[in-house]
């Protein structure tokens, strides 16, 4: 079965959990002291949502409610939180929920900036718009030529009241009262674009970044210029100054490197290369304190502590993601709460589905370790291994020796990795007689035990080495295992079975231990990878024609075949008990197989339509998860409408007139119908009940199963009758005089349900009075038969007509012979009743033979 999206914007089966591995992007961070708490607080972007980090620990401490679209600058206050996305932005409390929100550009807002009750705004037209913050209304707005002063950097000097300053692409600044709504004055400039300004810790002095690289520390009371500094590695990205004594100034640069400048010697005094494999997107000294904070669109976030003899910054604390796409990721171990992850970027890393403080980095993989120790970290990224494509992982002998095998892109060589260390291990496997430069390992696996690792080649040789001494323990085949190249391999957990995929469209099966070929199967298409469930014996294999096969491995048979991709297959995974199969495609589409059916997530607990979707179904497109584990997104009441796929499925009283159907009644209305007198014999008291000296006071209520209050009886005649009126003692039962009317209209659905009501005393009671001794009737008895003769036909109540029907005749068995009419009932009922058990029987006989031959039977 096929099953795709129930709704626009959720799975029918699962249900977004949070997003792993994200830390930052693009976007400049910013920093916030907490006077409540007396710590600092770093907050950072990705994508429609940020979060808070406590610079202390780097411990996640809050992550905001999301936004309709990605957010393209930020800016931050003691207070509130401001994040612009499009041509709105909003204020977050609590680093959490929007509380404000301010609409009035026409372009995308690009410049934020905090002052006082006031914010500022700044869009690419250059229009520049003062809001207040609580009444969110617009106190000022100001707008310019693009042509002439395009805004490109905002900040407001420190002691300048009601006064800020602006920087333009044009390379001018221009210095404005936004209370009277004047320029003051304006900066000639050196030529070249503003990229960066920053307040220095001496008063009327800024720092103003430049496109050219050079840093200009500018005193605009004066107009005069105090000291440039250039580097040459692009327009300055961020300034930062030191205010913890040391007069140190960093600044950014796109291709990664942060300079350190001392304002004294007005000299360079340290390069941090390689701070961020990317453009350096932020960077800020933490106040009084020789911690520097910087973020880059790596999607890392790191702290430098400056506390060398030298000036030079190390790296304190961080938080790392993937800086490119992923080209793989599996579950670490059986427990679910790791997930290693291979990426473009070139690292192996873990994250942890439990927190982050668990998260590791097995770091990128180098061709020689030695060398790089003995060369320096400078000469790291000529040695650095190129990204991984594939891997297995077993957590056996993790303790002992390397637990992961990796294959990298246009390598031959295959790379071992030590998971408790966090490092590469100390293999790098490969056949020593092959040296074509043209030859790379493209598939591999790891044995269950952790001994041996499978690796296969572009050239159709299938190898086995020993993961503990790295040694080459044979090939399979005499020349090489496939005429193509190997697309998988497998070992099934016992290390008996390999099986093996090559392009030129065979699937083979080898004996592990001699590495004889044993079968050999011929596939419509050539495979793109197979993934085997080892548990079940259950082989997954995507085909190049966006198909899928399953396999079984003892049968060596395929068993299910399923389409309905658009594009090629890129990864496959089965649910832990092998029953569901799990596709992700090119075609941007993930699509969940049930293999024999019985296994959920959300059937667990809700109610899940399983039926199977057509060949030509489309999904919708769903909303990825957040980083956070619960989103506070309030749906519309159009996307929380259930689906027609969704709606819950209400059973008939009856499936099919030809089935036998039982009562939902619980079985102590009925069960013990026939040892009534002998259950009321053990709860009959020793002795009579006492009488409390007070008693306690009691509402009236009607004997029955349902309780109900007795209502008072008006005794308006004082001097009442005490003669008991016979005519009420011999008044008929409701029961009795539905079972009358059914003999005349021949329904007996009203009787019935009064019996259902009745609990099993008040059942007795009632076929108990049915006879003439006890104020019935020979008619009503024959009635009392026919009721049961008609649920015996529609075959509904089963149970219910027969303990009803046992209990009439343990009641009335003396009298039946004496009354014709009666016995001509019985007659009559008792042949229905024996075809009806004899059909029942034979399919209790059939049902119990298929079971032993389940059970017995070798499959």
């Amino acid at each position: 079965m096929e099953r795709g999206a129930g709704d626009r914007t959720a799975s029918a089966l699962f249900a977004g959990f949070r997003a792993l591995g994200l830390f930052s992007n693009d976007i400049p961070h910013v920093v916030r002291f907490s006077a409540l708490k007396r710590r600092f607080f770093v907050t950072t972007c990705v994508g429609k949502s940020f979060h808070t980090y406590d610079v202390q620990k780097l411990s996640l401490v809050a992550v905001s409610n999301s936004l309709p679209q990605d957010i393209c600058c930020m800016a931050a206050d003691g207070r509130l939180v401001f994040a612009a996305y499009g041509n709105v932005f909003s204020a977050f409390a609590r680093n959490k929920e929007v509380v404000h929100t301010f609409k009035g550009h026409k372009a995308e807002i690009h410049l934020l900036q905090p002052f006082g009750d006031h914010v500022i705004s700044v869009d690419t037209d250059s229009v520049l718009i003062i809001w207040h913050i609580y009444s969110e209304e617009e106190y000022l707005q100001l707008s310019f030529d693009k042509s002439v002063f395009k805004i490109s950097a905002i900040l407001h000097p420190s002691t300048y009241l009601n006064k800020i300053l602006l920087g333009s692409e044009q390379g001018s600044l221009q210095l404005w009262n936004v209370k009277s709504n004047k320029l003051l004055y304006t900066f000639a400039g050196w030529k070249t674009g503003v990229t960066a300004l920053q307040q220095a810790p001496a008063v009327d002095v800024v720092a103003v970044g430049l496109m050219s690289g050079q840093v200009i520390i500018h005193n605009i009371k004066f107009d005069e210029t105090l000291m440039k500094f250039r580097q040459d590695w692009g327009p300055i990205t961020s300034i930062s100054f030191r205010t913890d004594g040391h007069p140190v100034m960093a600044a950014g640069s796109p291709c990664g490197h942060i300079g350190l400048w001392d304002l004294e010697d007005k000299k360079l005094i340290n390069q941090m290369r390689n701070a961020h494999s990317t453009a350096i997107a932020g960077l800020t000294f933490l106040h009084r304190e020789p911690l520097l904070v910087t973020n880059g669109a790596d999607n890392a976030l790191r702290i430098w502590i400056f506390d060398g003899p030298t000036g030079e910054g190390r790296l304190l604390r961080f938080r790392m993601g993937h800086s490119a796409p992923l080209t793989k990721i599996r579950y670490y171990g059986q427990n679910g709460q790791q997930i290693l992850s291979a990426s473009q970027d070139g690292t192996l890393q873990s994250f942890s589905t439990i927190h982050e403080k668990f998260n590791k980095s097995l770091g990128h993989g180098l061709i020689n370790k030695k060398r790089v120790k003995r060369k320096g970290l400078q000469n790291a990224m000529t040695v650095r291994l190129p990204p991984i494509t594939e891997f297995a992982a077993e957590e056996a002998r993790e303790s002992d020796w390397d637990g992961i095998i990796a294959c990298h892109q246009g390598k031959l060589s295959c790379s071992t990795w030590n998971y408790q260390r966090s490092t590469i291990g100390a293999y790098f496997l490969k056949p020593k007689e092959l040296k074509k430069d043209d030859i790379t390992a493209t598939a591999v696996d790891i044995t269950s035990c952790g001994n041996f690792a499978v690796i296969g080649l572009s050239s159709g040789t299938i190898d086995v080495y020993n993961m503990q001494s790295g040694i080459h323990r044979g090939s399979f085949g005499k020349d090489q295992a496939h005429k193509g190249s190997i697309r998988g391999v497998a070992v099934d957990g016992l290390n008996q079975l390999t099986i093996s995929a090559g392009s030129e469209g065979l699937l083979k099966f080898w004996n592990f231990k001699n590495k004889i070929l044993i079968h050999s199967v011929s596939l419509d298409s050539s495979p793109n990878m197979i993934l085997l469930h080892r548990d079940s014996g259950i082989l997954g294999l995507a085909l190049d024609d966006f198909s899928i096969s399953v396999l079984d491995i003892e049968t060596r048979k395929i068993v299910r075949e399923f389409s309905g991709h658009q594009g090629q297959i890129n990864d496959m995974a089965f649910s832990p008990d092998g029953r569901w199969l799990i596709s992700a495609s090119m075609d941007c589409s993930i699509r969940t197989w049930d293999l024999p059916s019985g296994w959920s997530n959300i059937s667990l607990y809700s109610v899940v339509s399983l039926r199977p979707l057509p060949t030509d179904y489309v999904p919708s497109v769903v909303m990825l998860p957040g980083t956070c584990q619960t989103q506070d997104i309030e749906l519309s009441e159009e996307t929380t409408e259930p689906s027609d796929e969704m709606i819950a499925y209400d059973s008939p009283e009856q499936l099919n007139e030809q089935l036998v159907t039982l009562s939902l009644l619980p079985e102590s209305r009925w069960k013990n119908l026939l040892n009534l007198d002998v259950i009321k014999k053990k709860n009959k008291p020793k002795e009579p009940p006492k009488v409390p000296k007070s008693a306690p006071f009691f509402i009236p209520t009607v004997p029955g199963l349902v309780p109900r209050y007795a209502t008072p009886e008006q005794n308006n005649d004082p001097q009442q009758s005490k003669v008991v009126n016979l005519g009420i003692l011999a008044q008929k039962s409701d029961f009795c005089l539905k079972l009358e009317e059914g003999l005349v209209n021949n329904k007996y659905e009203a009787a019935l349900s009064l019996l259902k009501e009745l609990g099993p005393s008040g059942i007795e009671t009632e076929l108990r009075s049915l006879s003439p001794d006890c104020g019935g009737s020979i008619e009503v008895m024959k009635s009392f038969l026919k009721m049961i003769e008609m649920m015996l036909d529609r075959k509904r109540d089963f149970e219910l007509a027969q303990a009803y029907l046992a209990l009439f005749l343990k009641l009335h068995l003396k009298m039946l012979p004496s009354e014709p009419v009666l016995l001509e009932e019985v007659t009559k009922l008792s042949s229905q009743l024996e075809e009806t058990w004899i059909h029942l029987q034979s399919l209790f006989n059939q049902s119990m033979c298929v079971l032993n031959y389940i059970k017995s039977a070798l499959l």
